[in-house]
């Protein structure tokens, strides 16, 4: 029998796909966003709290209310991404990597914009008419650990805290972003699976994922840091916190000229700065992980 194993091909993929990864950002949304020029900016400026005076007799002096006043800063942080494919590679595969290449780029950039988001939630935020004051997240706005995962006690908790601090519950949405664990944890609250013990309050759950409850909106992210063995759980009114774009998420492919063959190289980069507008519209929910 004549064997024909010298004449045996192989055969290679021609399509290509990412693999497993947070594609973009998914906190961009639950935020407020505005574009921004200089090397700071101020999203808003802050007008304090003060009291109307009962007057108690006729033709009485005026006094000034001397209304406090405040400023936040973002400042803009630059992030970058390149990769180079030469053309020995595209001689030699199948398919061309340069879309894939644009693809990992916008998500890893996309990656990045959750991260300034997720930092700015509990990090010092910069204040006062040119913002040379530091701003500490208060103690006041955190939920403790306990020695547990998110439960919906936490959940009340954190939203007895912006309640009292008279966030507009009714116009400004409520979110709490959690990871798989904690998620996970929530769904083993029987308060969360039993409308005997909610009030026949209900989550609104889609594919066996919480989206809503307790009039809060969850977000899934894997990106959340924690504070020694805990999970930094942030609980806050979409107002609270504002990211600004200097430049947005933008990509390229052009020849390098400067190197042999002239390989293309595909680029990417966006310019960014996260604050917190207000800490009683911040709550941090710590939580145990096993």
């Amino acid at each position: 029998m004549t064997d024909l194993s010298a004449h045996y091909r192989i055969e290679f993929a021609k399509t290509a796909s990412l693999l497993l990864q947070q594609r973009g950002s998914r906190l961009r949304n639950h935020v407020m966003v505005g574009m921004h020029k200089g090397e700071g900016a101020s999203p808003v400026d802050q007008y304090g709290v003060t009291e109307a005076r009962e007057r108690t007799g006729r033709a009485v002096p005026k006094e000034s209310a001397n209304t406090p006043v405040d400023r936040r800063w973002a400042y803009p942080r630059f992030f970058d991404w390149s990769d180079i494919v030469d053309n020995i590679d595209l001689l030699q595969t199948a398919s061309d990597p340069q879309n894939p290449l644009v693809q990992a780029c916008t998500a890893s950039l996309g990656r990045r914009i959750d991260d300034e988001i997720i930092r700015a939630f509990f990090a010092d935020a910069r204040t006062g008419k040119q913002g040379g004051t530091t701003t500490a997240f208060p103690a006041s706005q955190q939920v403790a650990a306990g020695g547990v995962g998110l439960t919906f006690d936490k959940l009340r908790a954190a939203k007895k805290i912006l309640m009292a601090n008279e966030v507009d519950l009714a116009n400004d949405p409520i979110i709490c972003v959690v990871n798989s664990v904690q998620h996970d944890a929530l769904l083993g609250e029987i308060e969360i699976t039993s409308a005997d013990f909610n009030g026949g309050d209900r989550p609104v759950l889609k594919e066996g994922i919480i989206t809503r409850f307790l009039g809060i909106e969850f977000v899934h992210c894997e990106r959340l840091t924690l504070s020694g063995a805990n999970r930094r759980v942030p609980i806050y009114a979409k107002s609270g916190m504002h990211l600004g774009v200097w430049s947005d998420v933008a990509t390229d492919i052009g020849p390098r000229r400067d190197l042999e063959g002239n390989p293309m190289e595909v680029t990417g980069s966006v310019t960014i700065g996260a604050t917190r507008t207000e800490e009683k519209k911040v709550v941090e929910v710590l939580c145990t992980e096993s």
